[in-house]
């Protein structure tokens, strides 16, 4: 017996910036002088993203004195705790949460809330108890013995863990729905001291959430295209350990993120990509397509080189990124959308793969049928 993803949802704040606006507000928030003006002005030109979402508006505001969240005197002092950042999340991310899950089952019958058996919530952006899990639970009137399991602080590959265990419970009881829904909202932990690492990572990151449904093939609801999950693979690379982390500190969350990790990535990806193929029993021409987390776009070509793949083999990827930006473990969720809408994947094996702190590569195999 075998397990699907048989629809995905997707959610954003309604804060839709452009990435050069954003520019803007970096510029003024690091008091870069013209030099450096310029040469983080060629790491947005360069990022392949237009735009990217946020809870907080001021991103896209040029007027500091109409700052919502950060001090109206355009002087970032006080900056922001820790706790006033995570009070935003937990007032702003269930609303998120819940639009992609509406979304997600939009599809089916008024009565799918009730079928619901489990619940698996992703975020790594933001916690609190009673959390995510329960208010969804409330706010949706899933039934209160849902089984609810949270995997919260893995970072960008989170989707894929989510997915793995929504896998093993639809495997283990044919009769189980599960509903996996990933909330992130990465720019309440925008940092402001003036280092490469910081430009870098606020250049990339965005919020937003996506449900899934998933069940076993042998008893769905859904009647159209499906994402059967044939195999996962999760392997960390040691000596990048410290090329990438996320931290608690006392303003935000901070995250590091060397130029190091997509070199990584281009050194490591390929040898990892054959132990994968060689656990699922697979040739490499066996893949005829490719969901690779769009953690940034020298994430996206690193993986390209060292595989020898064609650009448009992550087009998928490209899109989401130009469109939203990256969306830590909503990502990939984003990008598996696009290619269960498109019409020329049906019958198709596709491996995906994310990236996060480790430096963890998390794997999976779908089939498109």
């Amino acid at each position: 017996m075998e397990s699907c993803i048989s629809a995905i949802g997707i959610a954003n704040p309604h804060n839709r910036i452009a990435q050069q606006d954003i520019y803007h507000f970096m510029v003024n928030a690091f008091g870069l002088d013209a030099t450096n003006a310029a040469r983080l002005k060629s790491i947005y030109d360069n990022s392949g993203i237009d735009y990217r979402y946020s809870v907080i508006p001021d991103f896209g505001e040029p007027d500091p004195s109409n700052y919502t969240f950060f001090d109206t005197s355009g002087s970032f002092t006080p900056f922001p705790d820790t706790r006033k950042r995570l009070k935003l999340y937990q007032d702003e991310a269930i609303t998120i949460a819940i639009n992609a899950v509406k979304n997600c089952l939009a599809g089916f019958g008024a009565d799918v809330i009730k079928q619901i058996t489990h619940l698996v919530t992703i975020s790594c952006t933001g916690m609190h108890a009673p959390g995510i899990d329960i208010e969804l639970v409330e706010k949706l009137e899933l039934n209160r013995d849902t089984e609810r399991t949270c995997i919260n602080f893995m970072g960008c590959y989170g989707a894929i863990n989510g997915l793995k265990v929504a896998d093993y419970i639809c495997r283990a009881n044919p009769e189980a729905k599960v509903l996996v829904v990933s909330v992130e909202l990465c720019t309440l932990h925008f940092q402001k001291d003036n280092t490469l690492d910081n430009w870098v990572a606020n250049s990339l990151f965005s919020d937003g959430a996506a449900a899934v449904l998933v069940e076993n093939t042998s008893q769905r609801l859904g009647t159209g295209t499906n994402l059967t999950l044939k195999n996962f693979y999760s392997e960390f690379v040691t000596e990048a350990r410290d090329d990438m982390g996320w931290y608690v500190g006392n303003t935000g969350f901070e995250m590091k993120l060397t130029s190091r990790v997509s070199k990584q990535i281009k050194k490591n990806i390929k040898a990892l990509t054959s132990r994968f193929l060689q656990k699922a029993k697979l040739n490499a021409d066996e893949i005829t397509a490719y969901a690779v987390h769009p953690g940034g776009r020298k994430i996206l070509e690193a993986v390209e080189d060292a595989l020898e793949l064609p650009e448009e083999s992550n087009a998928f990827a490209y899109e989401t990124l130009q469109q939203y930006g990256n969306m830590s473990s909503a990502t990939i969720l984003f990008v598996l959308q696009k290619m269960l809408k498109a019409e020329n994947l049906v019958d198709q094996k596709i491996m995906s793969f994310a990236f996060g702190p480790g430096l963890t590569v998390e794997g999976m195999i779908l089939e498109m049928c």
